[in-house]
């Protein structure tokens, strides 16, 4: 890994904190890139790292503690969900849940109360023709919620209202580059890519490349949440998580990052807290060397790209021409797009109004 160090560069020029907040615009400042391979990260730090009040689980922690359920209504792009615990929950758009009759994501941020009792919650399918439990799942509870949705295009695609079909046509379109990418046994578990085989050609010092066939043998699983756990991407992308995991370590004034793939700037989320950051952290890395993954065999010699470049990028997001804005229990989600950028801002108001959440995509 390259730390490729650079003294801090304030963001005050990035108009990254134009909305009202509760710390200053000049409070951010950016470090790196730290790189592995075709993936590079930029971490954003914060002199008031701990700006929002109380600490959230995520739904990732409070599912595996059971203090979370999220149950099967029946309805593909609606489910219920229930906060057992005495502990708000923080959901954020892209989290899949697994199990049910199909695997979900969710699509919007939502801060879910202390014994919250049943509440509705949007969701796409991502997972195309099974309606039935699988192997010793319920088909009327999802079991874990332990990745986040990879690729910028379904990124963009789950925040959009009535996108089932593009939420699908993205899924296939994600889980092809990654067959593409690692080699995929024929004989492997259910959790394969797409169930697929074919010849393999090496590639020096990566992962083969496979030319991809359907499977006569099995049926093609459609999951992404399968995708993103079958053993050739898990294995594929370690070198990636082993290398940038610990880049955060010991900086407790880390907010969020931004991160480039094959020399471009990908997308990027930050957030009110060091603490709610670092819960996200090994998940938005996971989904992140996954792209990084998928998009290797397409990388060239490209330059990494410099402080400046994020620095821009970021300030055409925060420029953006303010679409719209929803409000969803106690949070308001505003969308700011501009030709090349989409922000999507989330503001709680038990904060006093401010964001806690930023996620940027690069169109």
């Amino acid at each position: 890994m390259s730390n490729g160090f650079r003294p801090w560069i304030p963001l005050l020029t990035f108009a990254l904190l134009a909305a009202p907040l509760a710390r200053a615009a000049d409070d951010l400042r950016i470090s790196g890139p730290f790189t592995h391979d075709n993936l590079s990260v930029f971490l954003i730090h914060s002199t008031s790292p701990d700006a929002a009040k109380g600490k959230l689980l995520t739904l990732h922690e409070a599912m595996d503690a059971k203090k979370v359920v999220v149950y099967e209504t029946g309805a593909v792009n609606e489910l219920s969900i229930e906060n057992q615990s005495a502990q708000d929950v923080y959901i954020q758009s892209g989290d899949i849940v697994k199990g049910g009759r199909q695997d979900r994501v969710l699509t919007t941020d939502l801060i879910l109360p202390a014994h919250s009792g049943k509440l509705p919650i949007s969701s796409f399918c991502v997972e195309q023709g099974r309606w039935t439990r699988r192997g010793n799942e319920s088909a009327e509870q999802f079991g874990t919620s332990d990745k986040v949705v990879a690729f910028k295009q379904l990124k963009m695609a789950v925040h959009e209202p009535n996108a089932q079909v593009q939420v699908w046509n993205e899924v296939a379109n994600a889980r092809q580059s990654l067959a593409e990418t690692v080699a995929v046994s024929g004989a492997a578990s259910g959790g394969a890519v797409g169930g697929v085989s074919g010849g393999v050609a090496a590639g020096e010092g990566r992962a083969p490349i496979v030319m991809v066939a359907p499977s006569p043998a099995r049926p093609r699983s459609t999951s992404m949440q399968m995708a993103l756990e079958s053993r050739p991407v898990v294995d594929a992308t370690a070198a990636y998580i082993k290398d940038l995991a610990k880049i955060v370590d010991g900086q407790n004034d880390v907010v969020g990052f931004v991160y480039a793939i094959n020399g471009a700037v990908n997308s990027g989320d930050v957030y009110a807290s060091n603490d709610l950051f670092r819960r996200m952290w090994p998940m938005l890395l996971e989904s992140s060397a996954t792209e990084a993954l998928a998009e290797r065999a397409q990388a060239a010699k490209t330059a990494i790209p410099d402080l400046a470049t994020v620095k821009s990028v970021l300030a055409d997001a925060d420029r953006g021409k303010e679409s719209s804005q929803q409000t969803n229990g106690r949070l308001s989600i505003t969308r700011k797009e501009s030709p090349k950028t989409l922000l999507f801002e989330t503001r709680d108001p038990h904060q006093g109004g401010n964001w806690i959440h930023r996620s940027y995509v690069v169109k």
